[in-house]
């Protein structure tokens, strides 16, 4: 049975309620993961004139909107858990919004990138959908988004604490077009390990036209 709108509550709370009470474990444990790959993966796609403005989907204690900063381009994030919220706008200086990602409230045609680095898999299948449609109608015409997830065999349920769904790279083709994206680019990391050792599958799309 899909989960009722109770249910999707749940998932929220108690996925926030995880992070909220790991925030600072979570920011030292992931600090000094290099994520630049995935970071050069959106720009590179990026068109126009930099610098490029970019969503940072699930900034977390915001490692990545530091980057995006010190590259010169103008990142806002965006994530649920309110303690990382707080972290991502003292150490970036950036603004950060507050939102659940089951309740978005985006502007239209804003950002030129959305930069969705291990978030969007806490998005329950059924709403996933509307929460892509949502992310690409913020996108600036023909903008870019990059999302990187744990895979799986499109199987999702509860996993240390979190809500997660793990898609393999058909169903994610699935997902992405028929939400109004065009496949860029995808690899698996990390880089120059066998396959069976890369869990997260990263891939790259532009917002096709209407």
């Amino acid at each position: 049975m899909p989960p009722s709108s109770e249910d999707l509550e749940q998932i929220t709370a108690r996925t926030l309620a995880h992070y909220n009470q790991r925030a600072e474990d979570f920011r030292e444990g992931t600090g000094q993961h290099d994520v630049s790959q995935n970071i050069a993966a959106l720009l590179r796609h990026i068109t126009g004139q930099a610098p490029f403005t970019i969503l940072d989907f699930g900034c977390g204690p915001g490692r990545d909107l530091a980057s995006f900063v010190r590259l010169g381009h103008l990142p806002v994030g965006l994530d649920g858990a309110e303690r990382f919220v707080a972290m991502a706008r003292a150490d970036s200086e950036c603004t950060v919004w507050r939102q659940d990602f089951l309740k978005l409230d985006l502007p239209a045609e804003q950002f030129d990138g959305v930069f969705a680095n291990a978030s969007l898999f806490h998005v329950p299948s059924q709403e996933l959908p509307r929460v892509l449609r949502q992310l690409r109608a913020t996108l600036k015409p023909a903008g870019v988004l990059f999302c990187s997830n744990p895979r799986g065999q499109n199987e999702e349920g509860w996993s240390n604490g979190r809500f997660g769904a793990y898609h393999d790279l058909a169903a994610w083709r699935d997902w992405m077009t028929n939400a109004g994206f065009v496949e860029l680019e995808h690899y698996y990391r990390p880089t120059g390990l066998p396959n069976a050792q890369q869990p997260w599958l990263a891939s790259v799309w532009r917002k096709a036209p209407e």
